[in-house]
């Protein structure tokens, strides 16, 4: 394991697959209450456990609070060991280092614990400096109030700031939250995996099915609903030679779906995928991403059905 990782967080390290909980609760991108409820969500947390994912992310916006509320409610329906993760988002009204520390204890509050495993911060917004909420940051660490802490959303530079202010404090950096996909490789190309890397920061995946895109379920003829059809417009109709590729990749390991060949990329690209789910079938299909890994030759053709869609 790389040098860089410090014991504190090295349990993020050790995870390959997590669970994304943006759709719990969210009405506006996931139209939560009309095609699936509670009930749903319950049997996604249920079924995720039983497959052996244990690292769950929110936020305290998902929702509204709810996904953080959901969450807190179905961990008193389970004795399994379970990571969590949520996330600060610096309102422009948040002007002081406590506002970060008030925001963190409602958090707790909703999901009912007294600590998390991480906190990030959600977006590197003004008008308050990167610095002073890693300052936060340490602070809520000194209080017990989490484990670990890390950053979303943040650039190299942006990442670079909040890791040396984190140093000053004797606090690691444990994790920077990016969108990255074979649809979305920003990432990997303007260099910020690779720092990861060097920096022992585990780069925590979202979107790693590009909300759905990669499951092969739209096309430009059949687009998602709301937003998302929206957003993708344009994308839909370039992404069928990718799908077929991946439909051929799995193929020839058993039979493995479009969106497990998605996330298993990701894993083999060293990062840790949270892919969301909203019911029972959508949470054993992540969970089939594990227990395998693509071979070198499959993730350079995928590299390269990926590069002539973005390119």
């Amino acid at each position: 394991m790389n040098d860089a990782i410090s014991n504190e967080t090295r349990f993020l390290h050790a995870v390959e697959l997590g669970l994304g909980t943006w759709q719990w609760g969210d009405r506006l991108i996931w139209q939560y209450g009309q095609n699936y409820q509670e009930e749903d969500i319950r049997d996604t947390f249920r079924l995720s456990l039983e497959a052996g994912i244990r690292f769950l992310d929110t936020a305290e916006v998902y929702g509204s609070g709810r996904s953080e509320r959901f969450l807190g409610k179905f961990l008193k329906e389970t004795d399994q060991p379970i990571l969590i993760a949520t996330k600060f988002l610096p309102y422009p009204w948040r002007l002081t280092r406590k506002s970060l520390i008030r925001a963190l204890k409602r958090s707790l509050e909703r999901i009912g614990l007294e600590t998390v495993d991480l906190y990030q911060v959600h977006q590197p917004l003004p008008p308050i400096s990167i610095e002073t909420w890693m300052e936060a940051m340490a602070e809520a660490v000194d209080q017990g109030l989490t484990r670990t802490v890390g950053v979303s959303n943040y650039n190299l530079d942006q990442m670079q700031r909040a890791h040396a202010t984190l140093a000053k404090k004797g606090v690691p950096l444990a994790a920077n939250q990016v969108q990255y996909s074979l649809l979305n490789r920003t990432v990997e190309k303007n260099g910020l995996l690779a720092h990861c890397e060097e920096l022992g920061v585990r780069l925590i995946a979202y979107s790693p099915i590009e909300k759905g895109l990669l499951s092969g379920k739209y096309s430009a003829d059949k687009p998602p609903s709301g937003l998302r059809g929206q957003i993708f417009g344009k994308l839909l109709p370039k992404i069928g030679p990718l799908l077929k590729l991946m439909t051929e990749i799995g193929q020839e390991h058993g039979g493995k779906s479009k969106a497990q060949v998605a996330l298993n990329w990701c894993i083999c690209k060293g990062t840790l995928p949270i892919p969301g789910a909203k019911n029972a079938r959508q949470a054993q299909e992540n969970a089939g991403a594990l227990g395998w890994r693509l071979t070198e030759e499959e993730l350079e053709q995928l590299n390269q059905a990926s590069d002539a869609v973005l390119k």
